[in-house]
């Protein structure tokens, strides 16, 4: 009788423990697998009847429990022992959405993979419990309801979000190394890392997550953590994200305010105080894909969006990461209205390199692009700075910075507003036109000049031999200002000299006249 009692008694449950998978460490391999191979090599091993028995779950069901004598003095759990859980196949229909949910419950739990020794049996179950996992969301025939919702959430956030701790960097933009040339960091705890992301994608993707349902689990908050992870350094991770995060995008239209919100966030916090960020290039990615989309007329808050973010954002030393995807943003504007190609151009002419000449070959690439989608009015409106800078780029030493500017002649739509403006455009750079026609070191570059000075005088002589006598009186008047100075610096100094004479007469006198004094 006493034990019939007794066994009715609830027990207390212990805790689950905090296990972490990642523990915010990184290794480094030689070589990067692309993210772009998703799927195909996810299934490895052949999913089915791996199961679990007592294993430590947070909020899992009765049917996985942790064993209370499986708690080191540390806090660190003993994976000892499994029981089963079946495969999906081999249960009735009905049952398996609940066996779906322990499933979940069970992916919750979460190993460290900085050893890589460490509960190799249990990370194997888990592995191809994901793969099913996978599988059931890709081939799903009925709405995922509130309750599978929630553990899917639960679920993929133990596993993902987690501390990014980034492997100690010198500032080697600042030495003038590419870091495109580092070897990216690889997270360790990839192989199950790439199966939740696989299966978060599918979930995002699959027809029968309802967005009106879902939105209450993949929330502002979710929609934060998973953009803070696209600071992680391994490329793989950052390639996941961005097609996840395009997929939210297009699927859930109520975040899609805030997520533009919280991307203008990180780039600010990246322009004006780190310039560093490991996931620039992948978030500008997405964007021009939403920027293609844009509406016309463009609404007042996406030209913000170019003039405070996108333009700032040729400022950082680290361009050469992103400018890909930065070029293709900023065109994308350009195209769909013309009226911004002024913005554009003065936007870059204030950001423009002094010293740094890769840089200077990359504006000039992106310069042209914007070029080539202005209409006349708006060249008109900005062509006197920017010829002022081309022409300082013409006499450049570096010859791939005056080689690059002179090849925007070979550009149609260039050439043809250049001609039709020439009459302004041809006074500001024929100076220099023929200061490297003249004397520049380079063979390239001197050709160059060469053929666009003779298009200019084939195409209208009058206008080039007036500029050219207007150049020669201007270079006279500057010899003569150089001679003057020259001059008056010479007589400064004469007389300089000779106050210093005068100087020593004095003291010699003064003391003559001491000594002969005290004598």
């Amino acid at each position: 009788m006493l034990k019939q009692i007794l066994s009715k008694l609830p027990r207390k449950s212990s805790k689950p423990g905090d296990h972490r998978e990642h523990g915010g460490h990184h290794s480094t391999y030689s070589s990067v697998s692309g993210g772009g191979s998703r799927g195909s090599n996810l299934g490895a091993g052949k999913s089915g009847n791996l199961s679990v028995s007592s294993v430590a779950v947070p909020n899992s069901t009765p049917d996985v429990g942790r064993k209370s004598s499986g708690l080191k003095p540390n806090g660190n759990h003993v994976f000892s022992s499994f029981e089963a859980l079946p495969a999906f196949k081999d249960v009735p229909a009905s049952e398996r959405q609940n066996l779906f949910i322990k499933k979940l419950n069970l992916c919750c739990v979460v190993f460290d993979f900085t050893d890589p020794t460490k509960n190799l049996k249990e990370k194997e179950i888990k592995r191809q419990t994901l793969l099913e996992l996978v599988e059931y969301v890709t081939s799903a025939n009925g709405k995922f309801l509130d309750a599978v919702l929630q553990e899917i959430v639960k679920k993929v956030s133990a596993n993902l979000f987690r501390n990014l701790i980034p492997q100690p960097r010198e500032n080697k933009v600042i030495e003038g190394l590419d870091l495109e040339e580092e070897e990216p960091s690889m997270d360790p705890a990839w192989p199950h890392l790439q199966i939740v992301y696989e299966f978060l994608l599918r979930f995002i993707a699959s027809p029968e997550t309802d967005a009106k349902l879902a939105k209450r689990y993949v929330d502002q908050s979710f929609i934060m953590k998973l953009l803070d992870l696209f600071d992680s350094e391994d490329p793989r991770e950052r390639e996941y994200l961005k097609t996840i995060l395009h997929r939210i995008y297009g699927k859930f239209m109520a975040h899609r305010p805030f997520i533009r919100k919280t991307i203008n966030n990180i780039f600010f916090h990246f322009i004006f105080e780190t310039e560093k960020h490991n996931g620039i290039a992948e978030l500008l990615e997405i964007l021009g894909s939403i920027i293609n989309g844009f509406a016309l007329p463009l609404k007042e808050e996406h030209k913000v969006f170019l003039v405070r973010v996108l333009i700032p954002l040729h400022k950082p030393k680290c361009l050469a990461m992103y400018h890909q995807q930065l070029s293709y943003c900023i065109t994308q504007f350009v195209e769909k209205d013309c009226k911004l190609a002024d913005t554009v151009i003065r936007g870059l002419l204030k950001y423009w390199p002094i010293t740094n000449s890769s840089k200077e070959v990359m504006f000039l690439n992106e310069l042209e692009e914007v070029l080539e989608a202005t209409q006349p009015p708006e060249f008109q409106r900005c062509m006197v700075p920017l010829f002022h800078q081309i022409a300082q780029c013409l006499n450049s030493l570096h010859f791939q910075v005056a080689e690059r500017a002179l090849f925007l002649w070979n550009n149609d739509h260039i050439e043809n507003l250049i001609i039709q403006n020439r009459k302004v455009i041809l006074s500001i750079i024929l100076p220099a036109l023929e200061k490297n026609a003249r004397n520049h070191w380079n063979q390239a570059v001197h050709s160059l000049t060469l053929n666009i000075r003779k298009i200019f005088y084939d195409l209208d002589p009058e206008l080039y031999k007036e500029c050219l006598l207007k150049f020669q009186e201007d270079e006279s008047k500057d010899e003569e200002n150089k001679a003057k100075r020259e001059n008056t610096w010479k007589r400064l100094e004469e007389l300089a000299e000779k106050k210093d004479f005068s100087r020593e007469d004095m003291l010699e006198t003064r003391k003559s006249i001491g000594n002969s004094s005290s004598g």
